[in-house]
């Protein structure tokens, strides 16, 4: 089964679009070929970044290691879903509570 992992950061400026551009190739290179980053988006005050993978929590702990050495831990929220749709369940930050949407 396709997982559908999506990072979301909060994003106001072309500052936050060409960092999360930039985030998107780093986590192209270390992803390689253990899961596909899918593209991105921007919009409504928040940047996202989609990446294919059939197993969510291993894809995370890699993207966990990219994002700690870029700074952007404490910025984002990491999520995941069923490919073909469904409620997305939070990775991160751990034991939240709070609803994930996508804008």
């Amino acid at each position: 089964m396709m997982y559908e992992p999506v990072l979301k950061f909060g994003a106001d400026t072309l500052a936050d679009f060409d960092a999360m551009v930039a985030l998107e190739d780093r986590l192209i290179e270390d992803l390689g070929h253990s899961a596909n980053v899918d593209g991105h988006d921007c919009g409504s005050g928040e940047t996202n970044i989609s990446i294919f993978t059939s197993d969510p929590s291993a894809t995370f702990s890699r993207v966990r290691q990219t994002l700690q050495r870029e700074r952007r831990l404490q910025s984002v929220t990491a999520t995941y879903r069923p490919f073909d749709g469904g409620q997305f369940t939070v990775l991160w930050p751990e034991g939240s509570q709070t609803e994930f949407t996508v804008a």
